[in-house]
């Protein structure tokens, strides 16, 4: 299959944020031209509410295999019809889209989809309903069926690309959560991940946990236990990696692939600075090639048809790239 003609699945998200609207908006996008395909998977009751709403001029047809010229859509039932309420924070719209996420990798496993974009989720609501969720790559490990330690967020745009060792959680209970290995394993998908996407000699930073790196123990001995141990033993599997290094310091410097972030704002905010609602987020290592976008479900623009699919549009180019 030629990268231009890769069939997307794209899960819309919870749907009471914009994610279905982007979904729908990005799908009529590409429904002319000769890019990747995005396959919308949702409830119906909701993509047929958004496709009436900003794209009436194309056919919305139901099924597993993309058309040109059409929208499609793999229905998904799953949210009550009470529940969909744009703006609105509901616990069956977090469970809703943690199904669209199922249905997706189901696809990519039986070959009908090359990779996944996973339209803004809603932590608050998915926690409503019981279910546990740090991020799309908790939901992506645990959907594999491997560790969630095992799964990481790239966050890309602005010509950074940063993977988190810790992600979505009380930055204490992060910082007591990072090891040695934690660091090896987020520098290993990192590593796998830029192959992936066709840079031959990955060349990766670590970011201190510190400011500085600790300063030789100035600050701290968390990067002499942690950070510093980490960056030996991944020289010694192969990788070109450097650092611990201050992230402030780091990040200026341009000669590399990607770094590895041990905390959520210390990756998020150089890639959202750069590249503000455009940033891309991958999911890596749990073995599908999965991205959603670098902003969140947006409740206060939900069902008004203003929603930007900009940055959807530039998940499903990304995934389509990959190999």
């Amino acid at each position: 299959m030629s990268e231009a003609r890769k069939t997307i699945a794209v899960a819309i998200g919870d749907p009471n944020g914009i994610g279905p609207e982007i979904a729908v908006k990005a799908a009529a996008t590409l429904a002319a031209g000769d890019g990747p395909r995005p396959l919308l998977i949702g409830d119906p009751k909701v993509i047929r509410h958004y496709a009436s709403l900003v794209a009436p001029q194309l056919p919305l047809l139901e099924g597993d295999a993309t058309q040109d010229g059409a929208i499609t859509f793999l229905p998904v039932e799953n949210l009550p019809a009470d529940a969909f309420a744009p703006g609105r924070i509901e616990a069956a719209a977090g469970r809703a889209m943690t199904e669209y996420v199922d249905a997706a990798m189901k696809l990519v496993h039986a070959g009908k989809a090359y990779a996944i974009v996973g339209c803004p989720h809603n932590e608050t609501a998915v926690h409503k309903a019981g279910i546990p969720f740090s991020g799309y790559p908790s939901l992506i490990a645990r959907l594999s069926g491997v560790p969630e330690e095992t799964v990481f967020m790239m966050f890309i745009g602005g010509g950074l690309r940063i993977v988190h060792a810790t992600l979505h959680e009380r930055l204490a209970d992060g910082l007591a959560r990072l090891s040695t290995d934690l660091v090896i394993a987020a520098a290993s998908a990192a590593n796998h991940a830029l192959r992936r996407m066709g840079v031959a000699r990955p060349k990766i930073g670590l970011f201190g946990i510190n400011p500085h790196a600790g300063e030789n123990g100035l600050f701290g001995d968390d990067d002499e236990r942690i950070t510093a141990p980490a960056a030996v033993r991944l020289r010694d599997m192969g990788l070109d990696v450097e650092g611990p290094q201050g992230a402030d310091l780091m990040i200026g410097r341009r000669e590399f692939d990607a770094f590895v972030a041990m905390y959520h704002d210390q990756g998020h905010i150089p890639v959202k600075l750069m590249a503000g609602r455009l940033a891309s987020a991958l999911s890596i290592g749990g073995g599908v090639i999965f991205s959603s976008t670098g902003h969140g479900s947006a409740f206060d623009i939900a069902g008004q048809g203003v929603a930007d699919p900009e940055a959807t549009l530039r998940a499903i180019r990304l995934v389509a790239g990959a190999s």
